[in-house]
């Protein structure tokens, strides 16, 4: 889907055609300037001045799948009470861009016909007040439209609201169950399709298997070559490589067959296969599908969100799993990896194709990519079901290159300190309920997944430099008062 936002300029009939004119004039220009240089085009659409202009523009965005949003602007006063039907009615993200044409008070210029033109100070506030008598969720930007920082924070806003667009039309495919006995990878499918919008549905491994078996030589063939492009190959066992390839393809074409973006498995679901899929799903994941391993189906929708959010960036977003701790005074670490399933995105070098034992399973030894993760600021991201609501975690953390070599683990592996220290974010991150299974991202940041929560209308609980555990717990217990008001 190619997506793109709409631009609503607020007005009304007052000054008269010609600022009429004008406002639509620059509007357009605005909009065609800030698509140059924002991550999807923003399409001006109307410079709106009755109550009907603007239920209509609402009615076309709903109902337009391109649409990703609206942003507002309101140029002068802009009646708010003529807003209320279509906002009412609006079904898709909302920004409120407060800002203005131009950047700086024209001394010379400035008079009656000037301010009745420019009257953007006075407008956003009419127009604010009402989306706040609504109780809208809303992203208000406030700035001059030209400023690079205001820009990106629009952009971001966007990444955010294609987020919503992705997740609504998420569909997860589970082979098989959730691994056996396992509290945090349940939850309420009904709950999330109604407030994600996604559709999560079990396929039996059988079929996955008898797929495999269909998948031809010279497919295989196709896909080695792919592997032999973007990997280095460091084993000998290419039989083994070619049972992953066999395994992508299949997964793909189940996928793909079934309009899914996002999988997940379980080695204790492997009923007629000879390796749990590791190659397989890290290559996936390179591609935009996103994975949950023990069948943990809510983190594979969440990583192929995030990916998409992040498309524009480096892509580097994956499914990761908080494993060890370095806990040496002055040298405090959180080590993640996976025993498979770690996305290539985030590599720091060129990654490598390595045969090694699992040691669970009780299958063949799988092929699986080897990597350090790079270095930079990155969140943590981790999706719960706490019954009766959902709530976001997401945590800020300092990726570096891993202090210790560990040539005998033969894994992924992405190190970092965690906000605000690696103890206390521990305690943070346990007393919020955040998951073992997360999504890491370096593309992604923690005010677009607190946009993208706001817009879905779930909680949101950021862990930052300045987060304590005492002042978390108060903030969690008020957090559960309003969400058992609302």
């Amino acid at each position: 889907m190619q997506y793109k936002f709409w631009f609503v300029v607020g007005s009304q009939f007052l000054y008269g055609p010609e600022v009429l004119e004008t406002v639509a004039a620059r509007g357009a220009e605005m909009a065609e300037k800030l698509s140059a240089v924002l991550p999807y085009p923003l399409v001006y659409k109307v410079t709106a001045k009755t109550n009907q202009e603007i239920t209509d523009v609402v009615k076309q965005a709903n109902y337009d799948d391109s649409c990703a949003g609206i942003i507002t602007w309101c140029h002068t006063f802009s009646p708010s009470k003529m807003w209320i039907n279509g906002f009412a009615n609006l079904q898709k993200p909302y920004c409120h861009f407060a800002t203005q044409y131009n950047q700086e008070i024209p001394n010379e210029e400035i008079d009656m016909d000037f301010m009745n033109l420019n009257q953007a100070a006075h407008g956003d506030r009419e127009h604010g007040f009402i989306a706040a008598r609504l109780r809208m969720p809303r992203k208000i930007i406030a700035g001059y439209w030209q400023d690079a920082a205001v820009q990106k924070r629009i952009g971001d806003w966007m990444k955010a609201a294609v987020g919503v667009a992705v997740s609504r039309n998420m569909k997860v495919m589970r082979f098989g169950d959730n691994m056996r006995e396992v509290a945090v990878t349940e939850g309420d499918k009904v709950e999330v399709q109604t407030k994600l919008g996604w559709q999560v549905n079990t396929w039996p491994v059988g079929q996955l298997v008898d797929t495999m078996n269909a998948v031809t030589e010279a497919e295989i063939d196709a896909l080695m070559e792919i592997y032999h492009q973007q990997y280095d190959f460091a084993t000998d066992d290419l039989e083994t490589v070619r049972y992953q390839a066999r395994e992508e393809i299949a997964m793909k074409k189940m996928l793909d067959a079934e309009g899914c973006k996002a999988f997940s498995n379980t080695f204790q679901d492997l009923y007629g296969m000879r390796q749990l899929p590791g190659l397989a799903s890290q290559h996936l994941m390179a591609s935009g599908y996103g994975y949950g391993g023990e069948g943990d189906w809510k983190v594979s929708a969440m990583t192929a969100i995030i990916k998409a959010m992040g498309e524009n960036g480096n892509g580097a977003s994956a499914f990761m799993e908080d494993y060890t701790y370095n806990l040496v005074p002055g040298a405090e670490y959180s080590l993640g990896a996976h025993m498979l399933e770690v996305c290539p995105s985030v590599a720091a070098e060129k990654p490598r194709i390595e045969v090694h034992p699992l040691g669970i399973g009780d299958r063949e030894d799988p092929a699986r990519l080897v990597f350090e993760g790079k270095a930079g600021d990155a969140i943590v991201v981790s999706l719960i079901d706490m019954g009766g609501r959902l709530r976001l975690i997401c945590q800020d953390i300092h990726c570096v290159k891993p202090i210790l070599p560990m040539p005998n683990l033969p894994v992924a592996r992405v190190m970092w300190q965690a906000e605000p220290s690696l103890t206390a974010g521990v305690e943070c991150w346990i007393t919020a309920g955040g998951a073992h299974h997360t999504v890491l991202s370096y593309d992604v940041t923690a005010e677009m997944m607190h946009d993208w929560a706001r817009m879905m209308d779930i909680e949101f609980v950021h862990i930052t430099k300045d987060t304590t555990v005492e002042g978390l717990e108060q903030e969690l217990f008020l957090n559960d008062l309003a969400w058992k008001l609302k």
